[in-house]
């Protein structure tokens, strides 16, 4: 029985729904939910992330001696610095390659440049777990809740169809029931869409990032083999 316009509110209003609009809305609000989840969980992550960023960053620059910072940086570092482990993993490929016989300095820094492309590409894919299911909640949830409208929607003229005269009592809860879903649907979907978006943006820039200090790390490797290659002319 549906609630009257005296009593007619929004809980009311759910708990009269058909089962189909409540499994709407039961699957729209676990939807909003989960993506209230991942919006705060990749918020800290991306947060911490862009800080450890801008600490190894200026640690790094402010070295002499990378082999030093490589030798006091920590090989189980925390798994958001991703600055350090790309430094790690191009400085342990530079270290391993270099003591190879043989090896052109060419070849090392082409080596290099893979070992940190590798990194970089799995820095970025770490980065971007759980925007696609953002991205899924806020392209899909307006459409389902729509679908829940226009089936509620359906039921209120079909239990127009059985009364000899209609009026706004009868009509009104019916469709009111109806338009929760698309509510809903809307309530999930804008805070994922705003949420995948300003986090998309915010993961291009670190792996913008990533890539430039890719290039500066290649640079003074390949300075730093340049000059033991001099070294070794010289002597």
């Amino acid at each position: 029985m549906h609630a009257t316009l005296e009593h007619m509110t929004i809980w009311s209003l759910i708990s009269d729904a058909t089962p189909l609009v409540k499994g709407v809305m039961l699957t729209l609000l676990l939807a909003s939910l989960a993506s209230w989840y991942l919006i705060v969980q990749r918020s800290l992550l991306l947060g911490r992330s862009e800080r450890l960023l801008k600490q190894f960053q200026q640690q790094f620059r402010a070295s002499a001696d990378l082999a030093q910072l490589y030798r006091e940086g920590d090989a189980t570092a925390d798994d958001d610095a991703g600055l350090e482990r790309i430094f790690r993993d191009g400085f342990g490929e530079f270290s391993h390659l270099k003591s190879e016989p043989g090896i052109s300095g060419e070849a090392v820094i082409d080596g290099v440049e893979r070992r940190l492309l590798v990194t970089i590409s799995e820095e970025q894919e770490r980065l971007e777990q759980g925007l696609a299911f953002l991205a899924t909640v806020g392209s899909v949830s307006p459409y389902i809740g729509l679908f829940g409208t226009v089936w509620g929607i359906m039921n209120a003229f079909i239990g127009l169809s059985q009364v000899q005269q209609a009026t706004l009592s009868t009509v009104a809860p019916g469709i009111a029931e109806a338009l929760i879903a698309t509510a809903i649907g809307l309530f999930a979907a804008i805070p994922a869409v705003v949420a995948y978006n300003r986090f998309a943006a915010r993961v291009e820039t670190l792996g913008t990032r990533y890539y430039a200090f890719g290039n500066e790390l290649q640079g003074r490797l390949h300075r730093k083999l340049q000059a033991a290659t001099s070294l070794a002319r010289a002597a």
